[in-house]
């Protein structure tokens, strides 16, 4: 259903005017959203539920959890998707609105930076997204967490708590970093598709 949605959604705006840039429409709209959706749930549904420590108290695992996820990395990899997404819908919006198709994009100057622009933009908030991934969960999750209990207000300062299935975080990490290197690579190829096809239509005039 999720699939054919998109895949809808897709056929009904302006394609990319490049095959790389088409790819990688595909790849973003259906692996990377599939793989975080179904197995994101899987792997980090529960983590809440099983983040245990000494002593095992339900306010004390809280607060511990609290400190050791700010964020939750189903959130964040939800917002960075959304947000990368912007860029390319405010140009595919734009492309609707003024009747712009795939050989307009070529051929015209200004649409052809305006669409380089906004894949440059996608560029910097992928680099930007991978900067605060490494700085909130580095690259692995590691089976003991020490939490900070000072400011709790209990006997205990340096609480030990374990995290669930640490090794399948970890995993799960590397190939949401991997996702966005692959991303990345695509979006700076369909940058240099598109100058080598813009040149190719200026040397046939």
């Amino acid at each position: 259903m999720s699939l054919n949605y998109i895949k809808n959604f897709y056929e009904g705006c302006v394609k990319p005017p490049t095959v790389i840039g088409q790819f990688h429409t595909l790849f973003f709209g259906s692996v990377r959203m599939f793989f975080l959706g179904v197995l994101g749930f899987a792997v980090y549904g529960n983590e809440a539920l099983h983040f245990s420590c000494d002593p095992d108290k339900r306010e004390i695992n809280l607060f511990c959890y609290n400190q050791f996820r700010p964020i939750t990395p189903q959130v964040f990899w939800a917002l960075q998707l959304v947000i990368v997404l912007v860029p390319g819908a405010i140009f595919h919006l734009y492309a609707a609105c003024k009747s712009i198709n795939q050989e307009c994009i070529l051929q015209k100057p200004v649409y052809t930076v305006i669409y380089i622009l906004s894949v440059l933009l996608r560029i910097s908030l992928e680099v930007i997204a991978f900067w605060l991934q490494i700085h909130l969960f580095g690259f692995q999750v590691k089976p003991l967490y020490l939490c900070d209990a000072g400011s709790f207000g209990g006997k205990f300062t340096i609480i030990k708590c374990m995290v669930p299935e640490h090794f399948e975080k970890t995993i799960f990490l590397i190939a949401m970093y991997t996702f966005t290197v692959i991303t990345v690579v695509l979006c700076v190829a369909e940058i240099f598709e598109i100058i080598f096809r813009r040149l190719c239509f200026l040397i046939r005039q």
